[in-house]
């Protein structure tokens, strides 16, 4: 298992606890939470190795659309670009849900 850790300048700040997504062979789950800081962390446990620099430019295309000031943990089970962008922004969409 790999552990990568990222920070992004972020400016809106979520107010709930989100949960999206399973782990589970080829998907993964996202766990979003409320903070404090001034700047956005995500923490990605994965099972597939060597893939940082994938990970963080979708993350950062990620925060580039949506600067959302939140702790993120992701828990990989080898899930493709596409699947990780579409749980994001499946995250997104219940933060809509919350206003």
């Amino acid at each position: 298992m790999e552990q990568l850790t990222y920070t992004y300048k972020a400016t809106q700040p979520i107010k709930e606890k989100v949960h999206v997504g399973v782990v589970g062979s080829g998907d993964l789950e996202i766990l979003l939470f409320p903070t404090e800081k001034s700047e956005a962390t995500v923490r990605v446990c994965t099972g597939s190795d060597s893939f940082d620099e994938v990970w963080k430019n979708v993350l950062t295309r990620f925060f580039d659309r949506y600067p959302i000031l939140s702790d993120i943990v992701i828990n990989d089970f080898g899930a493709t670009p596409g699947v990780v962008y579409l749980r994001l922004t499946q995250a997104m969409e219940e933060i809509s849900d919350e206003k």
